[in-house]
């Protein structure tokens, strides 16, 4: 599975958990509220649905047009098509939402998972939040490197634009760093939901219900430069 089919399954999962969706919404959930999939189509997305299906973590439901949107904008069976999540992908949701690993530090991936840190227990959200600041803090030395060895050569524009490079990653670091602190001191975000899921997370119990992020989130991989 490449990384871009691995992020659009995490976040089709996790959108899902909050509620059922035909493909026309969830595809606009997925184009407005994260934002590395601003430019995908349903030729993205219905095959991954289809894969999700076929592993069971989907199953396909009847249903009407979305709401706001006339039945004629939709054709064909897609347009009656509802899909939610079954147990066995919620399962597989909370498997995905304990990895920390490299790969959620990176650029693309990072974004779509601080989109469900509402969902996120909090040790995993400090592990993913200190392994995305090393990450960005490597570049960084390396980006300070390349332009000291290269300074006397680039020219205005050229130098401009690797300071440019250079302030986006500080000022992400510097984000960062509020974050990490901020869980540090048990303070918790304005995430509805996060309190109660980690006092769940203390006491082992939990309700099955979805906690989501309401409103705007930072996208920090907009301003980062590789």
């Amino acid at each position: 599975m490449s990384r871009r089919s691995g992020v659009l399954e995490f976040a089709v999962l996790g959108l899902l958990r909050e509620s059922p969706m035909h493909g026309y919404e969830l595809r606009k959930r997925l184009n407005t509220s994260l934002g590395v999939f601003r430019a995908f189509s349903y030729g993205t997305l219905y095959p991954c649905l289809k894969a999700l299906v076929a592993n069971g973590w989907l199953m396909e439901e009847p249903g009407g047009p979305p709401e706001g949107v006339p039945a004629t904008a939709l054709t064909g069976r897609r347009a009656k098509i509802v899909y939610r999540l079954t147990t066995a992908g919620k399962e597989h949701f909370e498997e995905l939402l304990s990895h920390s690993g490299p790969d959620a530090w990176e650029d693309e991936h990072f974004g779509v998972r601080f989109a469900f840190f509402g969902q996120t227990s909090r040790d995993v959200r400090m592990r993913v939040l200190e392994g995305r600041r090393s990450r960005l803090e490597e570049r960084l030395e390396r980006m300070r490197t390349s332009l000291a060895r290269s300074r006397e050569r680039l020219d205005d524009y050229t130098l401009e634009l690797q300071r440019h490079g250079m302030e986006s990653v500080e000022r992400e670091v510097r984000w960062l760093n509020g974050l990490i602190e901020s869980e540090r001191t048990g303070r918790d975000r304005h995430t509805p939901g996060t309190a109660e899921r980690d006092k769940q997370d203390r006491s082992g119990e939990t309700d099955g219900l979805p906690r989501h992020r309401d409103g705007s989130r930072p996208d920090p991989s907009d301003d980062t430069t590789t």
